[in-house]
């Protein structure tokens, strides 16, 4: 009720002020420019104007810091009784950090072929993904659907799909390894 609110403000001020280009995807570019030397025609650009973009995903990190240490009540975050059940049928048991199943995303699971699987082969699908698509979720279904781009549709309808495939079909195999 407080960061919907102020995301929905973000995309009519962003188009007021002519700027078509929010979110997160993008700001690693920035970066790019502004510590690889310009010899990458990619990154010859005025990153500089962007600025705003870094400050946003600068905020985020501290935000989700802010949140996960001093705002954050382990004992509010409740998983239903049905997923536990269907998740210890998958070796996950272990509720210590409310946020992220430690049987999966820690750095002893790491090295083993789940772990691997869902943290490595994962991330970099969705880094590929973004780049393949030319943004990541919240540029295409928030700024891009807002500015009726028929190509922020078209990502955010194959982000669904790959979504529910992901979740429905591709994570049971992996978590049952």
């Amino acid at each position: 009720y407080i960061a919907g609110p102020l995301i929905g403000l973000t995309v009519p001020a962003l188009l007021i002020l002519g700027n078509k280009n929010f979110g997160i995807s993008s700001s690693l570019r920035h970066v790019c420019a502004a510590c690889i030397p310009a010899g990458i025609d990619y990154f010859k650009y005025d990153w500089k104007k962007e600025v705003w973009n870094l400050v946003f995903v600068l905020g985020i990190i501290i935000g989700g810091f802010v949140a996960a240490h001093f705002i954050a009540n382990p004992n509010e975050i409740v998983v239903v009784e049905a997923l536990k059940t269907e998740l210890a049928g998958y070796g996950l048991i272990d509720y210590s950090n409310a946020l992220v199943p430690v049987d999966v995303v820690s750095w002893d699971h790491l090295l083993s072929l789940k772990g691997f699987l869902m943290i490595v082969i994962g991330g970099f699908f969705v880094g590929f993904g973004t780049r393949y698509a030319g943004g990541c979720t919240s540029g295409h279904s928030i700024m891009g659907l807002s500015a009726l781009s028929w190509p922020s549709l078209v990502a955010t309808i194959c982000f669904m799909i790959g979504g529910f495939i992901a979740a429905n079909l591709i994570l049971p195999i992996i978590l049952s390894l």
